[in-house]
């Protein structure tokens, strides 16, 4: 499959919520975004964590800590216990990272990889991004989307604090439109 012939990425600001952003629609049909490990080192270089290649089984470990970081957020997010297994894996995938923070001469942030380990250590900035947003270190809050078939966690930082959708351009519209709908059905409907 060529690119094109993939769902596009949702990219967001929030390594982190935006690698679990990977996986959509969690609660109606749900959408794979990275189906094959060529997809998966495509998303990667979008971030700046650019791999040489991905294995099917490092996609399935990439796959898990995505998994992993939704679930722990998503507990962060509605208060509830944070899951022991998922915390294993994010706490692992970060320790086994050996990637290095680098400064740019424009001042820019950007992430060296090890040659030999490139994916592992994707993972592992990927993993220490959620500990940093899940355990509080950042300015915002962990939402949850509003979205009925979405209920993606993103990372709100809006000045209030109260944003509803983890995208206003895909599930924000989506929802807007419905109302709008239903609110023109009533107002058309004589038995209404």
């Amino acid at each position: 499959m060529r690119a094109a012939e993939f769902p596009e990425f949702r990219l967001g600001n929030v390594l982190a919520t935006s690698f679990t952003a990977t996986l959509t629609e969690r609660c109606g049909d749900a959408v794979e975004r990275i189906p094959t490990p060529g997809r998966l080192v495509d998303w990667l270089a979008v971030y700046g964590l650019a791999v040489d290649s991905c294995s099917p089984a490092q996609l399935a470990v990439a796959r898990e800590l995505r998994e992993s970081i939704h679930a722990a957020a998503t507990a962060a997010a509605t208060g509830d216990a944070m899951p022991v297994s998922a915390l294993q894996v994010v706490n692992d995938r970060s320790a086994r990272g050996r990637a290095v923070a680098v400064l740019t001469p424009e001042g820019k942030r950007l992430w060296r990889l090890g040659s030999t380990s490139g994916v592992a250590d994707a993972l592992g900035v990927i993993a220490a991004d959620a500990i940093d947003v899940i355990s509080g270190e950042r300015d915002g809050r962990l939402a949850l989307c509003a979205s009925p078939t979405c209920r993606a966690a993103f990372f709100d930082t809006s000045r209030s604090r109260t944003r509803r959708w983890c995208d206003m351009n895909t599930c924000g519209n989506r929802e807007k439109k419905a109302r709008f709908h239903a609110n023109r059905q009533k107002t058309t409907d004589p038995a209404g």
